[in-house]
């Protein structure tokens, strides 16, 4: 197609109304001078301070640039989410709005995937601009996602990353999933996912929205899109495996208790030491045979749950301009 664009450039805001205008010149800047056919997106996440005025003043003096405005804060990953969808590039970039991400590295971001035929590039902060109780969580946080998902990249929660916009189109990010884009990507078959070490800047306007909760949450997300994304598609095969497994414990336990009371009765004619309510093994047989009829259940409820959901989508946008 002769109008097809290059690059489609998403921007998820919340409160950034000061950085609003001088992101959007400077990306124009690194686009023009490589002659880019692009687009810019951006995404006010509810913002309650000037954000929305910002954005439909810049889409007035510049045709490129789109927004998309939310009737509240549903969180990064909605916007990000909304992006994808609208997004028209071959190449989609994604960068956050504080003027911390450098929108001069795009070119190279858009060769690697273009020229090298990756997947998914991420942008790698090694030397970042935030105090030491952010570095170091992070830091343990990517080991620990790294090991966990197999892929060999340091930052996985930099904004400033690249796709296809095959791979956009193909996932579908809620939550807090934002983190977790390039093992979702993975799950998905996006398996070529690259990494380029990117400048990072400090915080020129506002106050940074994430605290040292994030990271907490991160790991109980972490725990979640493992999950998720594993079973998603069968949830019985979890539920059910674990639930046969402790109903058959049960079950056994059951056998071996029935057994002992028949040949105390039948065969040995000693009594029991103890009756048999008196004994762990029965609480144990009871709890393993309730445990699995539960989780089996579980396991239906889910796969129901799984199919009536699909394809909702958890977020309202109240407002548009340029689309």
């Amino acid at each position: 197609m002769p109008d097809e664009l290059d690059i489609s450039v998403v921007v998820p805001a919340y409160n950034e109304a000061g950085s609003i205008v001088e992101l959007s010149e400077w990306i124009n800047r690194a686009m023009e001078a490589h002659d880019f056919r692009y687009e810019m997106l951006f995404i006010d996440d509810g913002s309650n301070d000037h954000t929305w005025e910002a954005i439909c003043e810049i889409a007035k003096k510049n045709t490129r640039i789109k927004g998309i405005r939310f009737n509240r804060n549903y969180g990064k990953s909605a916007a990000l989410n909304a992006g994808f969808k609208q997004a028209a590039g071959v190449v989609v970039i994604t960068l956050d709005a504080d003027l911390q991400d450098n929108p001069d590295e795009i070119p190279e971001l858009y060769r690697m995937v273009t020229e090298e035929g990756y997947d998914l590039v991420s942008g790698w902060k090694k030397k970042r601009r935030d105090p030491i109780s952010k570095r170091w969580p992070s830091r343990f946080f990517n080991f620990v996602t790294r090991k966990i998902s197999g892929i060999k990249i340091h930052d996985f929660n930099c904004g400033l990353k690249a796709y296809r916009n095959e791979v956009v189109k193909h996932i579908n990010v809620y939550g807090e999933m934002h983190r977790y884009i390039p093992v979702i990507a993975k799950w998905q078959g996006y398996t070529n996912i690259g990494e380029k070490v990117v400048e990072h800047h400090p915080r020129k306007y506002g106050k940074t929205k994430y605290g040292i909760e994030r990271f907490v949450y991160g790991f109980l997300d972490l725990i979640s899109i493992t999950f998720v994304y594993r079973f998603k598609k069968r949830p019985m095969h979890f539920f059910g495996a674990w639930g046969s497994l402790s109903f058959v414990f049960g079950l056994i336990f059951t056998i071996k208790i029935i057994w002992d009371k028949m040949d105390a009765i039948y065969f040995s004619k000693i009594p029991l030491e103890r009756e048999i309510t008196d004994q762990p093994m029965f609480f144990l047989a009871l709890v393993a045979v309730i445990i699995g009829v539960q989780l089996f259940l579980a396991g239906f409820l889910a796969e129901l749950t799984t199919l009536q959901n699909a394809g909702k989508k958890e977020y309202f946008i109240s407002d548009k301009v340029g689309i």
